[in-house]
């Protein structure tokens, strides 16, 4: 018998995406857990470390947060979330007050990074399900920050969803989807001083892409599938 909510201590596993609950708003209930780890072993497999600093775009109710936060040095996770009250469910429900202290996370309750006047200098940012709900001037508005606010050797890893032609209309879109061409993206990365990628790392319905500027180091991304055994053969180097 599948899990229901009255068994699993109210995490909305009943509900459908973009019903108003801190799991269903942002995706399948059911694959909270799963893009949680989908996320983060991307991230850590791609080379994270505690000491590098991220930019979690659309942050949502912490739902690839919760692993970083802890994860990282204090002060070093950074969420943008227009809908304060997914944040806030979030750190009540899966964080908790006191990582929240210990860690010093950042938050933004904006759509974009207007109130971040200096340059962050994120090692990494990573945006799951965002592309998928913007339309053009959307995904040209973050290229720019997002390019903006990296190191000159950091990168973004992103979702979208691919089709043979493209969305022509602008905005945000939710909770239905948005398609585009991959030539338009590498087109629109290219545009803001990326390179542009299809990465071999498995997603439920989008697929995975890399936005990296010029230095970053493609050594765990080249030269075969993105994997663990990777990191650990580079470290023992």
């Amino acid at each position: 018998m599948a899990p229901t909510d009255k068994t699993t201590g109210g995490l909305g596993l009943d509900l459908r995406p973009g019903d108003r609950h801190y799991r269903a708003y942002v995706g399948p209930p059911k694959d909270y857990d799963l893009v949680s780890a989908m996320v983060f072993n991307l991230l850590t497999s791609v080379g994270l470390r505690q000491h590098h600093r991220i930019l979690d775009i659309g942050c949502g109710s912490l739902r690839v947060g919760r692993l970083l936060i802890p994860y990282l040095n204090p002060g070093h996770y950074f969420g943008v979330e227009p809908n304060k009250w997914l944040v806030e469910e979030g750190i009540a429900n899966e964080t908790g007050e006191d990582l929240v202290r210990i860690k010093r996370p950042t938050f933004s309750f904006r759509g974009s990074m207007e109130e971040f006047r200096e340059p962050l200098r994120v090692d990494y940012a990573v945006a799951q399900s965002i592309f998928s709900h913007c339309g053009k001037d959307l995904v040209e508005r973050w290229l720019s920050e997002v390019s903006f606010h990296l190191k000159d050797d950091g990168a973004l890893f992103a979702t979208f969803l691919v089709d043979d032609k493209d969305y022509d209309g602008d905005g945000w879109v939710y909770p239905a989807t948005i398609k585009y061409r991959a030539e338009t993206m590498a087109r629109l990365a290219t545009q803001f001083g990326l390179g542009f990628s299809i990465l071999d790392w498995a997603h439920p319905r989008q697929t995975w892409a890399l936005f990296a500027k010029k230095k970053y180091d493609r050594l765990l991304i080249d030269g075969g599938p993105i994997a663990w055994n990777r990191v650990v053969a580079n470290i023992r180097r």
